[in-house]
């Protein structure tokens, strides 16, 4: 039985609201008996017919309201009936205990939102495709490589969680003694969670922001922490995940299976993003003829946010018109 959730009815997007499509709230469950909520976007005048489907979420610690439902939208405008979600623990979607992240759950939060569009009368079963932002880029790759009936996959701007959480940025703390030291404290924080009976946050993005941050933490500070993307809702705006949360992607490689994906798959990055490597290391596992990388000439990470200007919405949709037919 789905948990009931309190949703949200009126329109609290940090985008406007396009007159294009039809917008509500749904939601549906994993197989962990979480239940999802999400934005579905229905583009207008569809005749019927069955659409095409794509289900949507991330950034890592962001919200649908944020960068996820701009991208559904957008999409949706373009004849795509498509869903934003929130991630199991985050959000307006349920699960407790709040803010924890997880390889395994996350990957299947993707794969039970295929499972509500094969079951929806206006999609067509057989073109259903996700899209994956930041952290859930590397999920949706990872979701790509154990559900079948995803046909299409795009990883926008995508962090791989697992790397980069047990090897540090670039790669910098690749080595067994800082894994080490990085469990040890995890560890020791499971102890002083269990005794408090709550789980510690580990802080959104920082706030106030140094003035010798690097740039792409000043980057994230224009998103999250200003009206051009605060949510209420969002981890990254407000008090962030749980700090225990990275103990699995310290132990679960998310891309094993990467090279083993059949269907088709883009990924698009900025050129000048400080997480570039993830895509372009990523786009080497991949194996056939129907994989694509898509390097966005000038763009930091956080363009692909929600930079119209920026996020390469012609190519992203011609790749799910020929893939989703």
């Amino acid at each position: 039985m789905e948990e009931k959730l309190n949703l949200t009815q009126e329109w609290d997007k940090v985008f406007p609201q396009s007159d294009k499509v039809t917008h509500s709230k749904i939601t549906f469950h994993n197989r962990y008996g979480v239940t999802l909520a999400a934005d579905l976007y229905i583009p207008k005048n569809t005749d019927g017919d069955k659409l095409p489907a794509i289900a949507i979420s991330g950034p890592f610690g962001a919200v649908k309201e944020q960068a996820s439902g701009l991208y559904a939208q957008t999409l949706a405008e373009r004849g795509f009936l498509t869903i934003a979600f929130d991630p199991s623990f985050t959000g307006e979607s349920g699960g407790q205990p709040r803010y924890v992240a997880s390889p395994d759950i996350n990957t299947e939060d993707f794969c039970a939102a295929v499972d509500y569009l094969s079951t929806r009368e206006d999609v067509d079963p057989e073109r259903i495709g996700i899209l994956g932002i930041c952290g859930w880029g590397g999920l949706a790759v990872n979701a790509a490589a154990i559900d079948t009936r995803i046909k299409a996959t795009v990883a926008s701007t995508m962090y791989d969680m697992s790397r980069v959480t047990a090897n540090g940025y670039f790669d910098a703390a690749d080595n067994a003694d800082a894994r080490h030291e990085t469990r040890r404290q995890l560890n020791a924080q499971r102890t002083e969670d269990y005794l408090n009976g709550t789980y510690a946050l580990a802080g959104g993005v920082v706030d106030p922001l140094p003035e010798d941050a690097p740039q792409f933490v000043k980057d994230y500070y224009a998103y999250y922490k200003t009206p051009r993307g605060y949510h209420g809702r969002s981890l990254n705006s407000n008090n962030g995940w749980n700090r225990t949360s990275s103990l699995s992607f310290l132990n679960m490689p998310l891309l094993t299976y990467a090279g083993e994906i059949q269907s088709a798959v883009l990924l698009v990055h900025g050129e000048n993003a400080h997480s570039r490597y993830l895509s372009v290391d990523t786009y080497k596992k991949l194996q056939g003829d129907n994989k694509q990388l898509l390097i966005v000439p000038g763009a930091v990470h956080t363009d692909l946010y929600d930079n119209l200007e920026k996020i390469p919405f012609d190519r992203i949709e011609a790749f799910f018109r020929e893939y989703l037919k």
